[in-house]
């Protein structure tokens, strides 16, 4: 027993030298690789603006990259003007033409300077991340005025609706131009329709990280528990026309990058 003891002794102390040896022997070239090599893509000259890889979804002059959500024939009816576009409620939901998997969202957003109301009556609308019908069906993130607004913290402005609350309020005063910077990763389904991975949200507002790669329970269930029913591939991103009657918010710069 002793000298079995003494060769694994042995044997490991040899295993020691052995790896501290090839440690010394190795050169920096061993762990240098120069595939694949990643495409070049330009970033934007100004803040917020379009990397050269990103696909305009809003570029100030019209809405030709959406259509109405109710019925995707027919094309956004929200109004244009002045390099922006604002909520026309009396129209419905409106969402991108192209559908999307993984991606990098950007978008601004701004309450109206003059808005009235409270809590969930000011400003409201949604960004949904995934629309998976029509109306608002798919994973809402709240776009609401956060500016000393007091709401149930899982529906206030960067929660990701009825599910979570965002880490801070990072809320710019009504009238200035807010944004959201968004990673997206899209659920997966396996065969049978079951979940094999989750959807996952990463939200910048403002510049601040309020949501941090949150693991979502699902579809935004307004009443009851979120939970996937029903497996989707990509899908359109959707912007929600809110029956209050709350001023309408605008939007400007709106680009994706897909992952």
């Amino acid at each position: 027993m002793k000298l079995s003891k003494t060769i694994i002794t042995t044997t490991l102390i040899l295993g020691g030298f052995t790896l501290t040896q090839a440690q010394e022997n190795a050169k920096h070239e061993d762990t240098e690789f120069y595939t694949p090599v990643p495409n070049v893509v330009t970033p934007a000259k100004i803040a917020g603006a379009a990397p050269s890889d990103a696909i305009i979804l809003f570029d100030g002059k019209n809405l030709d990259q959406w259509v109405m959500t109710d019925d995707r024939n027919t094309p956004a009816k929200w109004k244009v003007g002045k390099g922006v576009f604002t909520v026309d409620k009396s129209t419905g939901n409106i969402e991108t033409k192209q559908s999307f998997n993984n991606y990098q969202l950007h978008l601004e957003w701004k309450i109206p300077a003059n808005i009235t109301g409270e809590g969930q009556a000011r400003g409201n609308s949604g960004l949904f991340l995934a629309s998976i019908g029509k109306g608002d069906l798919g994973y809402e993130l709240q776009l609401l005025d956060g500016y000393n607004n007091k709401t149930y913290t899982n529906g206030m402005v960067g929660s990701v609706y009825k599910q979570t609350t965002p880490m801070v309020n990072a809320s710019k005063k009504p009238g200035e131009w807010q944004t959201y910077d968004i990673i997206w990763t899209a659920p997966v389904f396996n065969t049978d329709g079951t979940v094999k991975s989750p959807a996952k949200v990463t939200v910048l507002y403002n510049g601040v990280i309020v949501q941090n790669n949150f693991e979502l329970k699902g579809p935004t269930q307004y009443v009851g528990q979120p939970s996937y029913q029903k497996a989707h591939g990509p899908s359109p991103i959707k912007l929600q026309s809110h029956g209050d009657k709350s001023e309408p918010i605008s939007f400007r710069n709106i680009w994706i990058r897909e992952i």
